[in-house]
């Protein structure tokens, strides 16, 4: 009785299992949200889609390290909609920031230090520097990212303000400022407190141009290259 029901069990499944990969549950319909910089038809060729595969077979896992070869794609969440549909809802990366490459070409720059990709020259985005001048590779997503970790931080109070954020090979950070003045952060903690300070001097003191402000320990200011007012 016991090896019937095996039987009948083993039978049942396989049935199902070759039902599940006829047509009527093939992936015919492929909804992608939150894309925009790369385009669907290069998704649905690198993901495997457009040989409409059975629904029961789509990796989501699979289908996410697929995708993560794209420059913008920072994730997907893949679900799946019976009989035959399934939901792409792409994460992309958020530039903060832009930094030129071994070959001088402006690219934009993730908080993560990520290379997307080409960016125009008149971005109004902060430009990224690392202290050791031209470099054979790109280093904001290694030594310099923390460049890329502050330029995502910046409060709104004056981010528009900043021109370039440098690191140098010790991990000091500083910011120079469009007016030109240059504000040294130092490791990139206490964030919150240097901005404050940063945002009190912009506010209140009268800086000339070269002027170097060291909020590295926020609350005691040392200024150099001119006195403020």
């Amino acid at each position: 009785m016991v090896l019937v029901v095996a039987l009948v069990m083993s039978t049942v499944a396989l049935g199902g299992d070759w039902a599940l990969h006829q047509s009527y549950f093939r992936v015919r319909h492929v909804n992608i949200v939150g894309l925009r910089h790369e385009s669907r038809a290069a998704v649905l060729a690198a993901a495997g889609l457009n040989a409409r595969p059975p629904l029961i077979d789509v990796s989501a896992s699979g289908i996410e390290h697929r995708l993560s070869r794209f420059a913008w794609i920072g994730g997907v969440q893949v679900t799946k909609q019976w009989p035959s549909t399934l939901m792409l809802k792409v994460r992309e990366r958020v530039p903060v920031a832009v930094a030129f490459n071994a070959a001088h070409v402006l690219q934009f720059v993730d908080a993560s230090g990520h290379d997307l990709g080409a960016a125009p020259l008149h971005e109004n985005l902060p430009t990224l520097a690392y202290g050791r001048g031209t470099n054979s590779s790109w280093p904001f997503a290694r030594a310099g990212r923390a460049a890329a970790y502050v330029a995502s931080q910046l409060p709104r109070a004056f981010s528009s303000q900043v021109s370039v954020v440098s690191v140098n090979a010790a991990g000091s950070i500083s910011l120079k400022m469009t007016t030109p003045v240059t504000f040294v952060l130092g490791p990139p903690r206490q964030l919150r407190e240097k901005f404050v300070s940063i945002a009190s001097v912009i506010a209140h003191a009268r800086l000339a141009p070269g002027d170097v402000v060291d909020v590295t320990v926020p609350g005691s200011l040392a200024v150099t290259g001119g006195a403020p007012s």
